[in-house]
């Protein structure tokens, strides 16, 4: 007959199991009080209620991020829209102004994209982003009244600043909610929104293409209907989306027990608002980090130069206004697939993240040679090749997920994030600027350095897969003797809790 442990055993063994797990109570973790209550519950009981708030977080908080993404998006696209209509005429922006216009919105963004991701771990991280994407929405809508070329370089500008925080913020969110394991899918799907954007801003910006007989000029009409659409999409995130698991309304206090212990495995706790700058000096001397950086500024790169000039492709390959906009209805079909497979794998494939991030550039590397190389007697095949330039959003995803799951400390987390938004917004400050009008339909200097960009992620996703091997291992090999991979596991959850950086805690193991 088989004997059940009384509940005073269980929990015997789980505080030999957990050691000094009482020594975190006084921690300043948001997530520390619910961990602590976890320990009163059984593994089968975890597991089994684990899965259940699984399906309640893919149903709440899922929707939410992608819905906001698709709505958010679509603004970084309606410049590239409007382009294809009358907006570089009617404002001045003919030459290197229209150029100087789309980059300067990324200046914005590299000036408050550190500041911002210090705010994100100060302040409650759903309230700080609802309320950038009310200010983002006032700033679209604006555009509607610009009237010349200085008025459209102060409106970019404070766009970019609003837009500094908001991915940095999806990609917390995720985190505090999503075990490092689920992670990779899920951020691939709401970064897979890109494409749904993208198809939507499409048709938004054919069918406004086509308004002749009102007020406003075709490109007032998309900056107004986008910038309502992320007013709404604002509301409706302040007032759905939880700051961490400990404040979801949506979850009982037994599931917010269940989903803090569930990310505890995450090894770098939920959240701390406090600021230690020995964590961001850390940052500086991190090659993996410094890595992420780097692929951070060639996807910026990358990003940068395709996104802004995609019509300007299209339209040289022998299409009109309305058509360009319309042909791009299929890259965001290609990005909305493609970005949540690369997802599935890196979560489903063990140690396959650096090597997704390596073989996904492999596909637009060709595109570019295809349009660097094919006659402009075959404008199909170019417009082809100019698809899969949106690509670009599967290697992003990819590097998020490597920061959000290989970067434990608090602060160091928010200055690493920052420093890769940094870059990345440099890098579409650099794209932007690459492409020359002189140089038009080919744009040589411009495929050029996206060929550059895509080559230097390859070689910085095989180094920093070495390095993180190579760590691990070094790692395992000093482990004590009698230490198991389960107490191992127990120590790197405690040290995520107590806020110490994967360089500090030898318990950490970084997911390649």
């Amino acid at each position: 007959m088989e004997v059940k442990e009384t509940k005073a055993e269980q929990t015997k063994e789980k505080d030999v199991a957990f050691g000094e797990t009482r020594d975190i109570a006084g921690t300043h973790d948001i997530g520390v009080n619910l961990f602590l209550e976890a320990e009163q519950l059984t593994a089968e009981e975890l597991e089994t209620e684990g899965a259940q708030v699984l399906k309640i977080l893919d149903w709440r908080i899922m929707p939410i991020l992608y819905l906001t993404y698709v709505i958010q998006f679509l603004d970084k696209l309606s410049l590239n829209y409007a382009s294809a209509y009358s907006l570089i005429p009617d404002l001045g922006l003919e030459g290197q102004r229209y150029s100087w216009v789309a980059a300067i919105f990324n200046f914005g963004y590299l000036f408050w994209a550190l500041p911002a991701n210090l705010l994100i771990q100060r302040l409650p991280v759903a309230k700080y982003m609802g309320c950038m994407l009310l200010i983002w929405s006032v700033l679209v809508t604006a555009h509607v009244g610009a009237k010349n070329y200085p008025g459209m370089l102060v409106l970019r500008f404070l766009l970019g600043m609003a837009e500094a925080g908001v991915s940095p913020c999806m990609m917390n969110i995720t985190s505090m909610f999503y075990k490092r394991s689920e992670q990779p899918f899920r951020m691939a799907i709401w970064l897979s929104a890109n494409g749904m954007a993208t198809m939507v801003g499409a048709l938004l910006g054919f069918g406004l293409g086509h308004s002749h007989n009102t007020a406003l000029h075709s490109w007032q009409l998309i900056f107004l209907t986008i910038g309502l659409m992320n007013f709404a999409g604002g509301c409706l995130f302040l007032w759905l989306m939880p700051d961490s698991p400990s404040s979801a309304r949506f979850l009982t206090h037994r599931q917010r027990v269940v989903a803090v212990q569930r990310v505890a495995s995450n090894m770098i706790g939920v959240k701390t608002p406090d600021i230690k700058p020995r964590q961001a000096l850390e940052v500086l001397y991190d090659f993996r980090v410094l890595s992420y950086a780097a692929v951070g500024i060639a996807c910026g790169v990358i990003n940068g130069g395709s996104s802004n000039f995609a019509s300007a492709l299209i339209k040289g390959f022998g299409f009109n206004g309305i058509y360009t906009t319309l042909l791009q209805l299929p890259t965001g079909a290609i990005e909305a697939v493609i970005v949540p497979i690369c997802g599935l794998i890196a979560t489903y494939v063990k140690d396959s993240r650096c090597i997704v991030l390596a073989v996904v550039c492999l596909i637009p590397f060709g595109g570019l040679l295809g349009i660097r190389f094919t006659s402009l007697d075959h404008p199909w095949t170019l417009v082809g090749c100019t698809w899969l330039q949106y690509l670009v959003g599967a290697p992003v995803i990819i590097s998020w997920n490597l920061l959000a799951t290989n970067v434990a400390g608090h602060t160091k987390r928010a200055v690493a994030n920052g420093l890769w938004f940094t870059m990345y917004a440099a890098g579409n400050v650099a794209g932007a600027n690459i492409f020359f009008a002189r140089e038009s339909p080919r744009y040589f200097s411009g495929l050029l350095g996206l060929l550059i960009c895509y080559a230097g992620i390859i070689v910085l996703a095989g180094g920093a897969y070495v390095s993180m091997r190579w760590e691990n291992a070094r790692r395992d090999a000093t482990m004590a003797v009698g230490d198991h991979a389960e107490h191992v596991s127990n120590q790197a959850i405690l040290d995520g809790f107590k806020d110490i950086t994967d360089m500090e805690s030898k318990h950490f193991r970084y997911a390649l």
